[in-house]
């Protein structure tokens, strides 16, 4: 798995596992990988606007999720 570099003021990379569908955000404070996170979630943050505005609105608190 490859994190990508993206655009935010909060997160900088981002990376997915399709294998085990776990979804790794590395933030400015630290990496955390969020479980069980459907492809379309992921490809859906990739694509939007406000990276950190996706992230808490769809996967903060929906997903279980550990620091890496």
């Amino acid at each position: 798995m490859i994190m990508q570099r993206v655009q935010s003021s909060n997160l900088v990379a981002v990376g997915y596992d399709d294998a085990t569908n776990t979804l790794f955000i590395q933030f400015n404070n630290g990496t955390y990988k969020y479980f069980n996170v459907p492809n379309n979630i992921y490809r859906n943050l990739m694509n939007a606007s406000s990276k950190g505005g996706y992230h808490a609105a769809f996967i903060k608190d929906n997903y279980r999720y550990q620091r890496a």
